[in-house]
């Protein structure tokens, strides 16, 4: 079993603790109290030094897709809905229902919305990208305001300075 590094990194959103190994990147979570900032476990690999130069252009506006190997144990479920996420483009939405279509069973609509919620590699992985049907800001386990300040990120990059909510 690969060895586990940890490191944070301050965006603009927050602190993120990033997990990483020698060959991919297993965690990217937002920390939002001071006590659960832990000590990194000693070692940065490349793939997490990539990590953090591809984190610093997409929050520069100058990265709209991570290059950087990823991995999070789940199901074969939960991989299917992690993998259908990276298909989103940068800048673009879809909504819960969308994401199930995608899956190929409507009826998978809150499975793949609780799958969406356990996404361990924040932003990379783009579950932020998802909304409700009605097009509202619904569920990101980094928080709404997250979410908006990303959504509104990328669609800036994307299309200029018009605003998406």
């Amino acid at each position: 079993m690969a060895d586990t590094y940890y490191t944070y990194y301050q965006s603009p959103v927050g602190m993120l603790k990033m997990g990483g190994t020698d060959t991919y990147i297993c965690q990217l979570t937002f920390v939002d109290k001071q006590e659960q900032i832990t000590p990194a476990t000693p070692g940065l690999s490349d793939v997490m030094r990539q990590c953090t130069e591809e984190l610093i252009e997409f929050f520069n506006g100058k990265r709209r897709a991570f290059t950087i190997p990823v991995y999070q144990d789940g199901t074969p479920f939960q991989q299917r809905v992690w993998a259908e996420l990276l298909n989103i483009p940068f800048g673009k939405t879809i909504s819960y229902m969308d994401l199930a279509k995608k899956l190929g069973d409507v009826k998978a609509i809150r499975a793949a919305a609780s799958t969406n919620g356990k996404n361990n590699i924040a932003i990379i992985v783009p579950c932020h990208r998802v909304i409700g049907s009605d097009r509202s800001l619904t569920g990101y386990a980094g928080g709404l305001p997250r979410k908006k300040w990303l959504l509104q990120h990328e669609f800036r990059i994307a299309h200029g300075v018009q605003t998406l909510f």
